[in-house]
């Protein structure tokens, strides 16, 4: 299985920085990319922004120039450094992983268990 642990998070003012990390570990799993999401309340989730294998990377509009994803592929971690927040970035942020279990063709998708970000006065 594949667990993921998130790290960071937390309140800080509109127009500051935070850091988000996050942990996977795995067995028999090989992952395809990683990523982050987030849920504002009674909104869907929606990508934040992921980076494959081979660090191409995809980001949501709304943060595109404020957050950068960066990833540890030797110790299966992703970064979300994030900056320039604004109050609509306030929502729960998950990580992703997403993959195959080796010896198998479908495709996988796992989560953290989300970490809150408040962007608030």
């Amino acid at each position: 299985q594949v667990q993921l642990v998130e790290s960071g998070g937390g309140l800080v003012q509109p127009g500051g920085s935070l850091s988000l990390s996050c942990a996977a570990s795995k067995s028999d799993f090989s992952i395809n990319a990683m990523g982050w999401y987030r849920q504002r309340p009674g909104e869907e989730r929606e990508l934040v922004g992921l980076m494959t294998n081979s660090g191409q990377t995809t980001y949501v509009d709304s943060v595109k120039g404020r957050f950068t994803i960066s990833r540890d592929n030797a110790r299966n971690m992703v970064y979300l450094q994030m900056s320039r927040l604004k109050p609509e970035d306030t929502a729960v942020y998950y990580c992703n992983a997403r993959g195959f279990f080796i010896g198998y063709d479908a495709v996988y998708d796992f989560w953290g268990q989300g970490t809150q970000v408040t962007v608030s006065t």
